[in-house]
């Protein structure tokens, strides 16, 4: 066996190196600190321009399937005054409207108009998808994976920890303003 030159062992190596450093400006930029759970992007529900969701890594989420037309539909103030409380120590709730309980009726920007004006919403809210069966959209396909759970009804809650991981679920029947939810909100945000 013919020892192999210093000088080509250098350039292989040389050469190992460049492509890894290609690669890595190949994939996208926050991809490796983003959560599997994030690395989606969504239409925004107001102008329907793309969202990634990557931008809301390291923080607390409270993703919540929403709609209308739904006895709960008043939820959406409690899940506003939690945003508000919250959002400066990192938490964020995610809406996602629905149709799959037949109670969210017209187009995205009317869903859009009434959060706006009927409870103020400023959480950040995604165009109109499926949460579950098949057709449910990539996060909550993961959400479901997660747990073992897809909602059941409209506004079921899912607590998202800063590392993508799901810390619990809540169903429909649990308001933003539940002293259990509260908690959980609470410790997951004094978790670094």
């Amino acid at each position: 066996m013919r020892p192999v030159p210093h000088a080509l062992v250098a350039i292989a190596a040389a050469g190992l190196l460049c492509s890894a450093a290609q690669a890595q400006q190949a994939a996208p930029p926050g991809t490796a600190a983003c959560p599997a759970l994030l690395q989606h992007s969504f239409p925004r529900l107001q102008d329907e321009q793309p969202q990634a969701l990557c931008q809301y890594g390291g923080r607390v989420l409270l993703v919540v399937n929403t709609a209308s037309y739904c006895g709960f539909t008043p939820q959406y103030k409690g899940l506003e005054a939690l945003y508000s409380r919250y959002k400066d120590r990192g938490l964020v709730v995610l809406g996602f409207p629905s149709n799959d309980f037949a109670q969210e009726k017209g187009s995205n920007k009317d869903i859009a108009d009434f959060c706006e004006n009927t409870f103020g919403v400023k959480f950040p809210m995604f165009g109109a998808s499926h949460v579950r069966g098949a057709e449910a959209n990539a996060m909550f396909k993961q959400l479901a994976a997660q747990t073992g759970v897809a909602p059941r009804w409209n506004f079921y809650k899912y607590l998202v920890g800063r590392d993508g991981r799901v810390l619990a679920n809540y169903g429909s029947t649990t308001a933003p303003d539940d002293k259990a939810l509260v908690q959980a909100v609470e410790t997951a945000l004094a978790t670094r």
